[in-house]
């Protein structure tokens, strides 16, 4: 839910607000009242007809707090109140902790609102993007918020999110993070792809192919240095969904990202003027990318189950180029991120910009998996010389 279509900061980086779709400009600032309480209203009726145990609700932006915690609470009460006896619903704010303060924290908690902060790492020198928009750092507001809600609301604290920057030493980044007190931490990898590649990233001319053996992997390398950290520390010092999805879906069970496995896309996002789109991410792919034609007003989300952007990315390998089906990791890997696989005047039926970061990343887990339960070779053929990246 865009509770909010504005953000305090102006990060270098940002594809919502830099990207190549800007019909963010022309939509409100904040969602209305008719807007959430027709959204409410919406989740109960799809949570009815499909007898749902639970529902989760991402309260997002833009910065949602620029909403303000009493709104915030307001509409998750309204949910609440709204949704058939035995669904429950978890809600999660994700900000960019700038705007939170102890009663903010508090408010929050006692709302049953968990708490997601994005950062690019838990040092002021890993966050110089992050910046607002007349370009002083964010980094001192961001960690006393950060800070307040693993002090004041722990159990509120959902974690952190950051994108992945090749640049920064990985170990430094990692280790920084858990001085701030994670439950959780997620990485993702920057959006590009094959005509926009990510920073660092410079895939063949022509049409994109499986990565061959030999082919860089910066983001893949980057991914198996923090993942050593993690695998070998003897505890959980924190949780890295990406990490315990990718040991998930090498063991045959279901992922639940976006960015690994063949599980069918289950998000849709409700924007300030009550429009139904698809995920952000494909925002950074070309204008409109998103859009459904679809709105709160006149439309179910069964409306947008059956919308067919939606439905193609539910149909599993079938949607898939034919060198991802082919590849042994397809079940693993899923063909990695939608808005990864674009190419201008080809669409998305292409295997992600970060192939060889996948393969190489996914081989090595693979190769940890085997080393702790003796059930294949000790190493790692992506760095062992036995076969590259294939």
């Amino acid at each position: 839910m865009k509770v909010h279509g504005r953000c305090n900061l102006a990060c270098r980086y940002c594809y919502l607000y830099e990207g190549p779709d800007t019909g963010w400009r022309t939509r409100p600032a904040a969602a209305s009242d008719t807007v959430l309480a027709l959204t409410a209203e919406r989740i109960a009726e799809h949570a009815a007809a499909h007898r749902l145990p639970a529902v989760s609700l991402v309260l997002h932006g833009g910065e949602p707090l620029l909403a303000g915690t009493d709104r915030l609470a307001a509409f998750a009460g309204l949910v609440r109140r709204r949704l058939p006896a035995g669904t429950r619903a978890r809600v999660t704010l994700q900000t960019n902790a700038t705007l939170l303060t102890a009663a903010r924290v508090r408010a929050l908690a006692r709302a049953r609102i968990a708490v997601g902060v994005s950062l690019d790492g838990g040092r002021a020198r890993h966050n110089t993007a992050r910046v607002d928009h007349a370009g002083r750092p964010s980094w001192p507001a961001a960690v006393r918020g950060t800070r307040l809600l693993a002090e004041h609301a722990p159990e509120a604290y959902a974690g952190i999110l950051l994108v992945v920057d090749p640049a920064l030493d990985p170990l430094d980044v990692y280790t920084s993070l858990l001085e701030l007190r994670p439950p959780a931490v997620d990485l993702l990898l920057p959006h590009g792809n094959w005509s926009a590649p990510p920073p660092g990233l410079h895939p063949p001319p022509g049409r994109p192919a499986r990565a061959a053996p030999g082919t860089p992997a910066p983001y893949g390398d980057w991914l198996n240095a923090v993942f050593d950290r993690w695998w070998a520390a003897g505890r959980r010092e924190t949780r890295v969904r990406l990490f315990e999805e990718a040991v998930a879906a090498l063991l045959g069970l279901p992922a639940g990202t976006e960015s690994l496995g063949l599980d069918p896309f289950t998000a849709v996002v409700v924007e300030t003027d009550g429009t139904l789109e698809q995920t952000d991410s494909l925002k950074s792919a070309y204008p409109g990318a998103a859009a459904t034609g679809l709105a709160l007003d006149r439309n179910s989300f069964d409306d947008a189950l059956a919308h067919p952007g939606v439905a193609a990315r539910q149909s599993g390998p079938a949607a898939l180029a034919a060198d991802c089906r082919a590849c042994p990791l397809l079940h693993a890997c899923g063909g990695g991120h939608y808005a990864h696989r674009h190419r201008a005047g080809s669409g998305f039926r292409h295997p992600s910009v970060y192939c060889a970061d996948q393969q190489r990343f996914l081989h090595h887990v693979a190769a940890a998996l085997a080393r702790a339960t003796g059930t294949g070779p000790a190493r790692d053929p992506t760095t062992a010389g036995e076969g590259g990246t294939r």
